[in-house]
């Protein structure tokens, strides 16, 4: 009974919602005629499986097991942990004796078997491992009283936890705890991936992420369309454009980074470097006059020009084939001229940081630019908080896109893109919390510029660059994720984009 379960990578790309995996649920009982107590056992019997996989070694473990479903699963789960002498111990939430239907069946089935049920009072100082079994996808509402009890105690634990279908008290469309939720080692989600599992804070409560789709027949998917997508570099790194062996540098773009206010240099010059390991042909940088001299003394690729007006930017913008904008503009008299002169620009955008930021002070809507915003931007641009933008990362992405148009980049842990022809939306799973240092947005920026100067859409560019992004700093910090910085992110870009060019071509070969 150790059969390993697909890593995060062989996931399933869809996401759905709570209420419709519950709907593929009811059409796999009610027009496929699978009992719900089938469903259950195979459910049981495959958590049972990845815990053997994961924790080989454990000889006993808690089960937290709530009124529903949920609980019905953990007393599959329970009664096969019995079954191979582990040592068992059922903790229950709520009334067990009010249990219905399939999960009734599990819990006497398991009783059955000798195995006891006890109600929960606190957690065994001694638990060596955990089944989170309490709650399911139905939670709207805050933890209280006992159950928020539970999951404190269980967080607490130096036991690792195993949580079925999603941790109990995380919101499963939206990844916010509701209140508290279970700090996981590892989820194993059922029928369908539920959204909330890998998305601001779910990648925290959700551990590693594994799945079983119970043998349900495939026809069923068809009756709901995703949510959303998951997507990976593995997955973008195919959708790059072959490169002809006849290109010259006209034929990969010519991108021109606009920003730089006094003492704020370092983010164009990192988003035009990034922009040149990402493959564009050129980078011009448009910045203050007062540092224009030094910006590329160590990286002399990028052409660097002093501009103190925005008429001395039309020289560039005859050339340019796209402009990024916004990276250390400020929101001073220079910077609010040139974001000005620039939006009347036909070259598409790129727009993040102060581009942002002055967007928010005078909104506008246009279909041929890129938002990178972070919650905290995304906050200013939406006229709210930026606990309300966490809050439903989705609902926020969405209110972005209908208000300013284009493409949307929500950045953050589980990135998520939508724009023109990306229905649903997408959440990058690459990445890392090494991540989260100064420079790695304006990065993004000059890739995703990058991308769309060699020629992808801007929606596709978005995709591929925020993947290409995160999976370079996911290489970067090989050597550690502490102390990684935006250098080191750019440092394997080209190391990245070799693999994927020498993939293309053992494909096309």
């Amino acid at each position: 009974m150790t059969r390993a379960l697909p890593e995060t990578r062989q996931l399933p790309r869809a996401l759905y919602r709570a209420e419709q995996v519950r709907a593929l649920d009811r059409i796999a009982i009610e027009q496929q005629g699978i009992p719900a107590e089938e469903l259950m056992e195979r459910a049981g019997a495959a958590a049972f499986s990845l815990l053997r996989a994961r924790w080989p070694q454990a000889q006993s473990l808690l089960v937290l097991a709530g009124a529903g479903n949920n609980g019905g699963d953990g007393y599959v789960l329970a009664r096969l942990a019995h079954r191979y002498r582990l040592g068992v111990r059922v903790l229950t939430l709520g009334d067990h004796r009010r249990l219905q239907g399939a999960a009734l069946a599990a819990a006497e089935a398991y009783q059955a078997l000798g195995g006891s049920i006890e109600p929960f009072e606190r957690l065994p100082p001694d638990a060596e491992l955990i089944v989170d079994a309490m709650l399911g996808t139905g939670l709207e509402r805050p933890l209280t009283g006992l159950w928020a009890d539970a999951v404190a105690q269980s967080n607490a634990s130096r036991a690792p936890t195993l949580a079925l279908d999603i941790p109990s008290g995380l919101h499963a469309d939206t990844g916010r705890a509701l209140g508290v939720a279970i700090e996981a080692a590892a989820t194993i989600s059922f029928i369908g991936l539920k959204c909330g599992l890998f998305t601001g804070l779910g990648s925290d409560y959700s551990g590693e992420v594994f799945f079983d789709g119970l043998r349900v027949p495939a026809l069923i998917y068809a009756s709901e369309i995703p949510t959303a997508r998951r997507i990976d570099w593995h997955q973008q790194a195919r959708l790059l454009p072959r490169r002809r062996r006849s290109a010259n540098k006209g034929d990969c773009g010519y991108l021109l980074v606009v920003g730089g206010d006094l003492g704020m240099s370092g983010a164009a010059r990192l988003a035009g470097e990034a922009a040149l390991r990402a493959g564009v042909g050129r980078v011009a940088i448009a910045t203050h006059p007062a540092h224009a001299a030094v910006l590329n003394l160590t990286r002399p690729e990028l052409m660097v020009h002093g501009v103190s007006t925005p008429a001395a930017l039309d020289a560039l913008l005859q050339r340019a084939t796209l402009v990024a904008l916004g990276l250390g503009l400020g929101q001073e008299d220079w910077g609010r001229a040139l974001f000005r002169h620039l939006l009347a620009a036909k070259q598409p955008l790129v727009v993040d940081a102060d581009g942002l930021n002055l967007l928010a002070q005078d909104p506008q809507r246009r279909d041929d630019w890129v938002l990178t915003p972070h919650p905290g931007e995304a906050a200013r641009l939406l006229g709210c908080s930026v606990a309300e933008v966490e809050q439903d990362r989705f609902a926020a992405l969405r209110q972005l896109q209908d208000r300013y148009g284009g493409v949307v980049v929500l950045k953050g842990a589980g990135s998520l893109i939508s724009g023109p022809g990306l229905r649903p939306a997408a959440v990058c799973v690459d990445g890392n919390p090494g991540m989260a240092s100064a420079g790695m947005g304006d990065a993004l920026t000059g890739i995703i510029g990058a991308l769309i100067g060699q020629g992808m859409e801007l929606a596709l560019a978005a995709e591929v660059g925020v993947c290409l992004h995160s999976a370079a700093g996911d290489r970067a910090a090989e050597q550690g994720q502490r102390g990684l910085i935006v250098s080191d992110l750019i440092a394997a870009l080209q190391p990245l984009l070799g693999l994927a060019d020498a993939g293309l071509a053992d494909a096309a070969s």
